[in-house]
């Protein structure tokens, strides 16, 4: 083969790709490989590929799509935090003539792929698999709008994902922090692969992230049960509702933002760069103006999730209900109006500094009213502090002084002093922790038995929320105090014994979070086992008031046999004190659209070209852009988009139900 038609073809891969000379890499191959062959053959076994590919991988049903969400977010966690517990093991060791076990490339890569998994790929699929359940659900619907679309969503964000996983075993990923400031990710600093993974697996993911969210917004405005009013809409769909109009509002300025850094890579243009016109700084405010909308659009669905979970545990209305309702939508708005905190110290002037440092603390006022909302709904409430309710008080607790560091990040005067130190990263994660993530394990607990029929075991949940919650304290308090020192971030190694007790508690912490994690697994575990012990058929499982528990558990794929009609933002409870039942007479055939395979192939075609791009292989580059398009085509006009549920077999789904169950009020 010619040297022209092996470039054309291979481009910049060869053997020379595969990190075999780094120990830690080739261990982790080797137990993924080892454990994928495992995983194929119980599949096998088990003759579970059929009912995978038609049933999951094919289908259009949100319901599936959001569990399919939440798992990629949980299976993406343990990569997160296997990232974050060598970054502490490290730095609990590397002290003086000790340089560690990960040499500083590695841990730049490392630390750099610890923040983009974390948020892009755990945080956001997560928050994105609740959205698509439950909203639904909650506004009497029996799919989202596009249900196609739903599927290609979750596929490219799967594509993704993909990517940076590929990087992990062949070339490298980028070494620049998760934001890829330039120059640092321009091609003279970053000549390998590394930035260039970073730029396609975000553009493959975030079309799917705006697809999905335009999908929810049209949803939400366009199919809302009879008599469902904006404001008699449950609170977590109000907060979801905000969250995608912040997605379709901000995640065009990231595509736009990192097409033109793959410009200046691969096109040879200078928008970011220190000569030929470019400014660096253009960059900074373009990736923010994405970047802080986006710290909101991880935390206002766990708002909205902890609204749920307080009402319900407390045995009351949520407190407050348009004050929350408008605290939501100002947060929405004011949330474009901070991005400059992100960088007081590049020079701004007094004048703009203050601007965003008033309006940073500005945002923290409705904030605080969701909190005494939440505290009111509380007081004088029959608490019941199941595992849900647990993870909320800890959230009240860890998401305050998290607030309140913050509050202290938005005074220029304090943040020219902590800016790039430790307390910044502590404080980033007091808020993403102990709001995104309590709220996403509080979720999991609260709807599980909805998407499954059973509850998760009580106790085990209970240990993993302890260990959570003192793992966390343990594992961040010491960053605040070597922040405070004047200790800088993303240091692979230090000199000055006197920190290493400090990062030695911090790595402690992080080893109680593990036990956390494991937890968790061994509760999903127990409680499969144990599932006809904790099995709820009525729906209404802890007494819950808003419209999804008002079908089985888990909901018939058509979701509602009959449309609901609400009269009260508290639908479910005033469905019950109405005395509302099930018609047993009237059923109808019920359209439902076909599962394809479609989203599926376009997806993978799409990372496959991707993939590509990363390696400059054109050939095949243009071949999968050409192949993807035609798909797409293909599939717009040649997909059968719809079948009928007959009206006996929905009789026969709806009279099988327990009697206790409400399925809807006609």
């Amino acid at each position: 083969m010619s040297p022209e038609l092996s470039q054309l073809i291979f481009g910049r891969l060869s053997l020379e790709a595969i990190p075999y000379h780094e120990p830690i890499l080739v261990a982790t191959f080797a137990m993924v490989a080892l454990g994928g062959l495992v995983v194929l053959a119980l599949m096998t076994k088990f003759k579970v590929w059929g009912p995978l590919w038609r049933d999951w991988i094919c289908s259009i049903d949100h319901k599936k799509i959001g569990i399919m969400y939440i798992v990629m977010g949980l299976i993406m966690l343990l990569r997160g935090f296997a990232d974050a517990v060598m970054m502490r093991a490290q730095q609990a060791i590397a002290f003086g003539d000790n340089a560690g076990f990960l040499p500083p490339h590695h841990y730049d890569q490392v630390f750099t792929a610890h923040g983009v998994i974390m948020i892009f790929f755990v945080a956001m699929p997560l928050v994105t698999g609740f959205m698509n359940y439950v909203v639904p659900l909650q506004i009497g619907a029996r799919d989202v709008a596009f249900p196609f679309l739903n599927n290609f969503s979750f596929w490219m964000t799967a594509g993704g994902a993909g990517l940076v996983m590929v990087s992990l075993f062949i070339g490298e990923f980028a070494k620049t922090g998760w934001l890829a400031y330039p120059p640092l990710s321009g091609l003279l600093q970053s000549p390998d692969v590394g930035v260039d993974y970073y730029l396609w697996s975000l553009q493959i993911a975030g079309i799917g992230t705006t697809l999905s969210g335009i999908n929810l917004i049209a949803t939400i405005i366009k199919m809302r049960a009879p008599g469902m009013t904006m404001m008699k809409m449950p609170v977590f769909t109000w907060t979801s509702l905000c969250t995608n109009v912040l997605i379709v509002a901000s995640f065009p300025v990231l595509a736009a933002t990192l097409a033109l850094l793959t410009a200046d890579r691969y096109l040879g243009t200078n928008f970011f760069t220190n000569d030929m016109g470019g400014n660096p700084m253009l960059y900074v405010n373009l990736i923010w103006i994405w970047g802080h909308p986006e710290v909101y659009i991880l935390v206002l669905p766990v708002f909205g999730i902890f609204s749920e979970v307080v009402s319900t545990f407390s045995g009351k209305k949520l407190f407050g209900y348009a004050s929350m309702v408008y605290a939501t939508v100002v947060i929405t708005i004011l949330s474009y109006l901070v991005w400059l905190h992100h960088f007081f110290t590049m020079g701004s002037g007094a004048s703009v500094n203050s601007f965003f440092g008033i309006t940073t603390m500005i945002i923290s006022i409705p904030t605080g009213a969701k909190i005494f909302n939440w505290l009111f709904t509380m007081y004088r409430g029959r608490i019941k502090f199941e595992v849900p309710m647990l993870w909320t008080v800890g959230f009240i607790i860890t998401f305050a002084v998290g607030g309140m560091t913050g509050v202290l990040l938005a005074v220029p005067a304090a943040d020219f002093v902590l800016h790039n130190s430790l307390f910044l990263i502590a404080h980033f994660h007091n808020v993403i922790i102990g709001g995104v993530v309590f709220g996403l394990f509080a979720g999991i607990n609260f709807w599980f038995p909805k998407a499954f029929g059973y509850r998760l075991d009580a106790f085990w949940g209970k240990v993993s929320f302890w260990c959570w919650f003192i793992g966390f304290w343990v594992a961040f308090t010491p960053l605040y105090v070597l922040g405070l020192m004047g200790v800088t971030r993303r240091m692979n190694h230090f000199d000055d014994p006197s920190l290493q007790i400090w990062f030695q508690i911090a790595a402690l912490g992080a080893g109680i979070v593990a036990l956390g994690i494991g937890a968790f697994g061994v509760q999903l575990l127990v409680s499969y086992l144990r599932r006809d012990q904790l099995r709820d058929t009525t729906g209404d499982v802890w007494g819950a008031r808003t419209l999804e528990w008002s079908t089985s558990s888990p909901p018939p794929d058509y979701n509602f046999a009959f449309t609901p009609i609400v009269h009260d933002n508290d639908a479910w409870t005033d469905m019950k004190q109405r005395g509302a039942k099930q018609p047993m007479t009237g059923f109808k055939a019920i359209h439902m659209p076909k599962n394809t395979a479609a989203g599926f192939i376009i997806a993978m075609l799409a990372t496959g070209t991707g993939f590509a791009l990363i390696w400059h292989m054109w050939l095949f580059a243009g071949l999968g852009f050409v192949a993807t398009i035609a798909s797409a085509i293909f599939h717009t006009f040649n997909y059968d988009r719809d079948y009928y549920i007959p009206a006996d077999e929905v009789a026969r789904t709806e009279h099988a139900r327990d009697g206790n169950s409400l399925a809807s009020a006609a």
